[in-house]
């Protein structure tokens, strides 16, 4: 893992590297009056005209860097933080990234119903979530555990169901594929770690 080099007086908040949160934090933080210049591969920019540095980190990993207090703040979707399980305070849900983490079937399946997954296989990179709902639901199934691309994996006879998240529900038609019951809802939401500093205080100010 890459040992990120930052200044302690400046404020860090992270964000996802690439993937379908990148462009909308960074568009929120422009909102807050920040600019980041395009400077290639580098995991830590520093803003042009405040002392804001900005961390591109994968999704699943800004839990981690903000609850261990190596960034300030963080923008995550909130199905990521529940997956993660991490206690940590949520300052605002910020209005983009909506999507839902759902179980889908093939769509002429005759499982219907959550209690119709017993027995079965549900991949998913959400495995944290599934088993709970799971558990909650009396459901005993085979949970197959991947990082990404569930939908192809009913194609290719390694699971029964996935479980997933979705915004427009393209993908599941593409691989024909319908969901029957939600998991959870999900948005982008502003995290932040339990040190207490000025500039923190200060950025939070303006939501």
């Amino acid at each position: 893992m890459m040992h990120l080099i930052y200044n302690q007086e400046r404020l860090r908040i992270a964000v996802q590297k690439k993937g379908r949160l990148h462009e909308a934090s960074m568009k929120y933080l422009s909102s807050r009056g920040l600019s980041f210049p395009q400077n290639g591969k580098s995991l830590i920019q520093s803003s042009e005209d405040s002392d804001v540095d900005v961390l591109y980190l994968r999704d699943d990993d800004i839990p981690e860097y903000v609850m261990r207090g190596v960034a300030d703040l963080g923008i995550v979707g909130e199905n990521v933080l529940a997956e993660r399980d991490k206690q940590l305070s949520i300052v605002a849900k910020l209005g983009f990234g909506e999507c839902k983490l759902i179980i889908a079937v093939p769509k002429n399946s005759r499982m219907k119903v959550p209690a119709d997954l017993r027995g079965k296989r549900i991949a998913t990179s959400y495995p944290n979530l599934l088993s709970a709902f799971l558990k909650k639901e009396g459901v005993e199934a085979e949970i197959v555990s991947i990082s990404g691309s569930a939908e192809i994996t009913v194609e290719l006879d390694l699971a029964d169901a996935v479980c997933d998240i979705t915004q427009t529900g393209a993908t599941l038609a593409a691989h024909e594929l319908v969901p029957i019951v939600t998991i959870m809802e999900s948005q982008a939401v502003l995290i932040e770690s339990a040190g207490k500093s000025m500039r923190k205080q200060d950025f939070l100010k303006g939501l």
